[in-house]
C-alpha cells in the first residue's frame, strides 16, 4: 500500500484500534500518520520479557510524565490522556513483539486490550488512536489485519 492509502485508512476514526502490522508497512504508516499531524511512537520490545519491562518500555517511548504507576490502571490512564503529547491523532507501533508474546503472553495480551480500550476512549473524543503490532507469531486470534 502507498502512503496515500494509509493516510485514508488512518483518518477513518471509526476503524481506529489495535491491528497486526502489515508486512513492510512501518515506513509508509509512519509517513502517512505524520502527514495527518499524528504523534508517532515506536516502542521497541525486542528485549522485553515481562510486565515490568513492558510497562517501562511503553512509558519511556511515550514520555509518560513522572508519577506513572507502572500498573495496568495507570497505563490506561496515561494512554487515554496524552495531554503532554497533543496531536491530531496517535500512531503507536509495537516493534519486535514475539519475545514478550512468547515469555509473558497474558501480560502482552492485557496490554493490547488496554491499547484497544484507549483507542475506544479517544474515538469518543473524535481523535484516532491506532496501535500496530509487529509480530511474526500468529497467537493472538482477535488481532485483526488492517487490510
Amino acid at each position: 500500500m502507498n502512503d496515500n492509502l494509509y493516510a485514508a485508512i488512518l483518518s477513518r476514526l471509526e476503524h481506529a484500534g489495535v491491528f497486526h502490522m502489515p508486512l513492510d508497512a512501518e515506513e509508509s504508516l509512519t509517513h502517512a500518520a505524520e502527514q495527518l499531524g499524528f504523534a508517532v511512537f515506536r516502542i521497541n520490545l525486542s528485549g522485553v520479557r515481562n510486565k515490568h519491562g513492558l510497562l517501562l518500555a511503553i512509558g519511556k517511548a511515550l514520555a509518560f510524565p513522572d508519577g506513572f504507576g507502572h500498573n495496568w490502571d495507570a497505563l490506561l490512564d496515561y494512554l487515554a490522556d496524552l495531554g503532554w503529547q497533543p496531536a491530531e491523532g496517535y500512531l503507536v507501533i509495537l516493534e519486535h513483539c514475539d519475545g514478550i508474546h512468547g515469555h509473558a503472553e497474558a501480560d502482552f495480551v492485557q496490554a493490547l486490550q488496554i491499547f484497544e480500550t484507549a483507542a475506544n476512549e479517544w474515538r469518543e473524543q473524535g481523535i484516532p488512536f491506532w496501535c500496530f503490532v509487529d509480530m511474526q507469531a500468529d497467537g493472538i486470534n482477535w488481532l485483526s489485519d488492517i487490510a
